[in-house]
């Protein structure tokens, strides 16, 4: 899988109940083989995911693509990536609040 496969998959992934009432933006930013930038909106129990970075951001993460995919796949702890600087969040209360839905912990 890849950083994009996954993101793209969110939204047949993702309960609509997990997100009723919630609205919220992400913006990955993830250079390497395949990533490349995308805007995530929660909004309305839904989840759309759109290339290039689109609108104003709640939270942003900046990563390599491999590690993104690292930690979806269980490869690498969050925490420690964090951590570590291989993945970098603006926001990390909004993260927090959507890390799990979205299967990023």
């Amino acid at each position: 899988m890849t950083a994009k496969e996954f993101l793209e998959n969110l939204p047949s992934k993702v309960s609509p109940e997990a997100i009723e009432g919630h609205n919220t933006c992400f913006h990955f930013d993830l250079p390497g083989d395949g990533g490349g930038q995308y805007t995530l909106n929660i909004a309305d129990g839904k989840v759309d995911v759109a290339e290039g970075l689109n609108g104003d951001a709640k939270c942003t993460v900046k990563s390599d693509a491999n590690v993104l995919v690292d930690i979806v796949e269980g490869r690498q702890n969050p925490m420690m990536a964090f951590m570590m600087g291989k993945i970098k969040v603006d926001n990390q209360g909004e993260m927090l609040k959507y890390a799990k839905i979205l299967g990023l912990m």
